[in-house]
């Protein structure tokens, strides 16, 4: 009899793979990002994709990035981490010491709403803002909070 298959995926490659899936519903033409929120036992809770409210046509929404507040996305768009968190209807409590796997590294806002989730590591696949001032601020809340972040790379195929 053979012995088990010996070159799976691991769990970070996983839900990586599971975020990155989620982040292809993404509508933003620049910018497209995905989050999966598995907990200690590696099951997956959630997962999120940056998008507008449900409220709102997304057909009628200006994607752009604009001088007037009235019409630049980032004004609207909520982020894949917080969709995430939103979209699970267990208790929040179910979040403590999960991992949340997500394609773009935080921005300081969604690093403020994990750690009031209880999530308690980030792992990135990419951190093109590396070095900006809000990058620095996530980074601090995740440090002074205790909140463990980690780059994954993926296997080629």
């Amino acid at each position: 009899m053979p012995g088990k298959r010996q070159d799976v995926i691991s769990w970070d490659e996983f839900f990586m793979r599971v975020a990155i899936a989620a982040s292809l519903r993404s509508k933003d033409p620049n910018t497209q990002v995905g989050a999966c929120i598995a907990d200690t036992n590696h099951r997956i809770l959630s997962v999120g994709y940056n998008g507008t409210p449900s409220g709102l046509n997304d057909d009628e929404f200006p994607w752009d990035t604009a001088p007037d507040p009235l019409y630049d996305k980032h004004n609207y768009v909520i982020h894949a981490e917080a969709n995430a968190i939103l979209n699970y209807r267990g208790s929040l409590k179910d979040m403590t010491g999960a991992t949340v796997y997500v394609t773009l590294f935080p921005c300081h806002e969604c690093a403020k709403t994990l750690v009031q989730a209880g999530i308690g590591e980030v792992v990135y696949l990419d951190n093109k803002y590396a070095g900006t001032e809000d990058n620095l601020i996530a980074q601090n809340i995740f440090d002074r909070c205790g909140i463990a972040y980690r780059q994954v790379e993926l296997s080629e195929e």
